[in-house]
């Protein structure tokens, strides 16, 4: 598939920057080691399969062969690791213009890094930071369901894991969703952070949400009210007060089994 991804980007200036695995335990433990061995801002890895794909908590993420995009991009900047806090936010954006792109259809995100379609979880966001010398490098890694059936998935997310091919009912070419994230990877302007995150929470279907945040052991529902700039959920809780939530699990009420 890596020279079917070339193709669709002949000018790219990532192109020549592409990896690719047939399998791998996960992009992003792979690209974590390039990072320390001095890969450049842009290198891209593709794997068909992931052995141990990871998402957000430590949670695995299911990664068969012929059916995903699964891939991770190493970035490098030259500044405070506080001013990339919008970065997850950001890339679920460009994640949703590439989906667009390659099939026609917006997902939403829910907060947040999952990219959704009805009820249907498609796609999940993991970023990582890494202090290296005098930059703040990131692998961002996002994986894609493209051409799964319901029956395909591990029975305990059935009900509510999704693919492009089932919210299309067509097939889907993995190889131009891969293509098109490439490309709306590399037009990221983390410069634009208001810009970014407008866009955010346009595509943000938590907002306005009931929700329930899970911390530790503890469980509070509340009303999603926005999205701050920083990528922080806003929330009004039941007893009133508001407060900008930045880790924990969130579940929307109507959402993965969640009433």
């Amino acid at each position: 598939m890596l020279c079917q991804i070339q193709e669709k980007i002949p000018n790219h200036p990532w192109k020549d920057k592409i990896h690719w695995f047939d399998c791998i335990d996960s992009t992003n433990t792979r690209a974590k080691e390039m990072v320390m061995a001095g890969a450049p801002h842009g290198t891209v890895l593709i794997a068909d399969r992931q052995t141990g794909g990871r998402g957000r908590m430590g949670r695995s993420f299911q990664s068969p062969g012929g059916v995903g995009v699964y891939m991770s991009v190493i970035l490098r900047f030259r500044c405070p690791a506080e001013q990339l806090m919008h970065l997850t936010c950001a890339t679920a954006v460009a994640a949703c213009d590439a989906v667009e792109s390659a099939v026609g259809i917006r997902p939403g995100i829910k907060w947040t890094n999952d990219l959704v379609c009805g009820s249907r979880k498609i796609s999940g966001i993991l970023t990582e930071l890494l202090c290296v010398s005098d930059e703040v490098c990131a692998v961002v890694g996002v994986g894609i369901n493209c051409c799964q059936q319901q029956q395909d998935f591990l029975p305990e997310i059935q009900g509510f894991a999704g693919s492009l091919s089932m919210v299309t009912g067509k097939p889907v070419d993995r190889s131009w969703v891969a293509a098109e994230l490439i490309c709306a990877m590399s037009r990221m302007d983390l410069n634009e952070k208001t810009t970014m995150m407008n866009r955010y929470r346009k595509d943000c279907i938590t907002i306005g949400k009931d929700v329930s945040l899970l911390r530790a052991d503890e469980i509070s529902h509340g009303h999603a009210l926005s999205v701050d700039d920083d990528g922080g959920l806003v929330v009004q809780f039941q007893d009133g007060q508001i407060q900008t939530v930045q880790s924990g699990e969130i579940s929307v009420r109507g959402m993965y089994g969640y009433v």
